[in-house]
C-alpha cells in the first residue's frame, strides 16, 4: 500500500520506527527462544476462526521463517504449504523497505483472521471463480489466492501486495505449491494501490478479492480507484471484500467507493459455517478473549462498476 500525502507519510514512518524500537528492545527469554509450535508464527493475531485446519511442518528454531501446512476441508483438495514469518521477528531491513517504498508492513507482520475467512469463503463458493481471471489485493502471504488457484479451476490467479518482501514470500509459496494448481495460471505481482504504470492490466479481471484492507483511511481512495481500474467492463465483474467495521473505517471506505462511481452491497450473514463460528465467539461457547464483533468479524462487501 502507498500513502497519499506528506502528513500521512510522516505518521506512518513514525509508527514504523516506534514498532522497530519495541522489537529491538524486547529480548525473549530462554523459554520463548526454545518454544516450538503454531503459536510462534504470525498466522493470526493470537486467535482466529479455525476454519482451515493447519499444522507446523518444520522446526523453525534456527530460522526467521516457518512453514505451515493447511488441510482444505473438501474431498480431494490438495494440501497447501505456506512459508511465513515467526511471531515477534523483525529486522531493520523491514522498516528500511517500508520507508523506501512508503508502504506499511502489515502483510509481513501477520496473516490476519479475515484472510482465513476469505480463503474459506472462496473454498465454499468455488463455482463463482471457475474459468475467471482473479486478482487478490493486499494478500500478505497469499492464503486466499492460493486456495482459489488450488480448488476453483480459475483460469488465472494473480496474488499481489505492495511490499516487495511480502511479494517474495508469495512467489515462494506459489512455487512450493505449483503442483496443486492444475491448469490455473498463478503469478505474484507487486502492486501499489495508487500505482499508475499498470495499463497492461486495466479492466482485465473478472473478480477481485481482498481481506481486511480497509483499516488505514489514508489508503481508501487509492484502493477504490484500483478496484475501478482493474474490474473488467466487457462482462459482469465484481470485487469481493471481507473487512471488519473497525470503528468508522469501513464506512469511510464505502464513501470513497461511491465517490468513484462504484456500487456496493453489504452483507453480515453470508456463509453458514462462518456465521456459526462468529456466534459461538459472541456468546462465549468458544473462547476468543476480547472478541469484538466490529473489530474481529469481517462483513462481506460486493463492489461492481
Amino acid at each position: 500500500m502507498e500513502t497519499g500525502t506528506t502528513g500521512t507519510s510522516v505518521k506512518a514512518s513514525s509508527l514504523r520506527w516506534k514498532i522497530l524500537r519495541q522489537a529491538i528492545l524486547r529480548k525473549p527469554n530462554a523459554d520463548e527462544q526454545s518454544e516450538i509450535g503454531i503459536k510462534r508464527i504470525t498466522r493470526k493475531t493470537k486467535q482466529g476462526f479455525n476454519l482451515l485446519p493447519c499444522h507446523l511442518v518444520d522446526d523453525a528454531s534456527h530460522s526467521s521463517d516457518v512453514t505451515v501446512c493447511y488441510t482444505l476441508p473438501i474431498d480431494s483438495a490438495p494440501k497447501l504449504n505456506l512459508t511465513q514469518r515467526m511471531v515477534d521477528h523483525a529486522e531493520l531491513s523491514d522498516f528500511e523497505i517500508c520507508n523506501k517504498y512508503n508502504i506499511d508492513n502489515t502483510g509481513l507482520v501477520c496473516q490476519w483472521p479475515s484472510e482465513e475467512v476469505l480463503a474459506y469463503f472462496c473454498l465454499s463458493h468455488a463455482d463463482m471463480f471457475r474459468s475467471k481471471r482473479v486478482i487478490e489485493l493486499g494478500s500478505g502471504y497469499g492464503l486466499a489466492g492460493l486456495v482459489i488457484a488450488a480448488v476453483t479451476e480459475a483460469s488465472e490467479v494473480v496474488i499481489s501486495d505492495g511490499n516487495p518482501q511480502v511479494v517474495d514470500y508469495i512467489q515462494h509459496n506459489i512455487d512450493a505449491n505449483s503442483k496443486a494448481f492444475g491448469g490455473t495460471r498463478v503469478k505474484s505481482m507487486m502492486l501499489h494501490w495508487n500505482q499508475n504504470e499498470i495499463s497492461n492490466i486495466s479492466s482485465t479481471f473478472d473478480l477481485i478479492v481482498a481481506s481486511d484492507c480497509t483499516f488505514f483511511k489514508e489508503f481508501h481512495n487509492g484502493l477504490a480507484q484500483i478496484v475501478k481500474f482493474l474490474l473488467g467492463k466487457v462482462q459482469p465483474s465484481e470485487a469481493i471484500f471481507l473487512s471488519p467495521k473497525r470503528g468508522d473505517s469501513l464506512d469511510k471506505f464505502l464513501e470513497k467507493i461511491k465517490e468513484n462511481d462504484l456500487r456496493f452491497s453489504l452483507q453480515e450473514n453470508y456463509d453458514a459455517e462462518i456465521w456459526k463460528h462468529h456466534t459461538e465467539f459472541m456468546n462465549g461457547a468458544v473462547s476468543w478473549p476480547s472478541y469484538q464483533k466490529d473489530h474481529c468479524y469481517p462483513l462481506l462487501i460486493r463492489i461492481t462498476v
